[in-house]
């Protein structure tokens, strides 16, 4: 069982920055893709950006420039560093790992969500 544990959240105002970490726990053979999504109220879920093993990234269009995702597979841990907040990146953000099996088929892993919140 992998479980994924997220920090970094909170309160901060317009034009801050935040760190969001998100740490896999558990037996883990190999992690393919780590990638953070979130959801606002009354808004479905987006992915807000994504790395795969490799380092290849991918960003929304809305957090270009911005956010930086990265991660440490010493650690299994990946990162999610915000700057220049804007109140509309107000949301639950969740962690995302994507495990590889033996029949070559991937298994989504969910953390349960950090709350990010970009207020004056």
């Amino acid at each position: 069982q992998v479980q994924l544990v997220e920090s970094g959240g909170g309160l901060v105002q317009p034009g801050g920055s935040l760190r969001l970490s998100c740490a896999a726990s558990g037996i883990i053979f190999s992690i393919n893709t780590m990638g953070w999504y979130r959801q606002a109220p009354g808004k479905e879920r987006e992915l807000v950006a994504a790395i795969t093993s490799g380092g290849t990234t991918n960003y929304a269009d809305s957090v270009k420039g911005r956010f930086t995702i990265s991660r440490d597979n010493a650690k299994n841990t990946a990162y999610l560093q915000m700057s220049s907040l804007k109140s509309e990146d107000t949301a639950v953000y969740f962690c995302n790992v994507a495990r590889p099996t033996r029949w070559g088929k991937e298994i989504d892993y969910w953390g349960k969500g950090i709350q990010v919140t970009v207020s004056s």
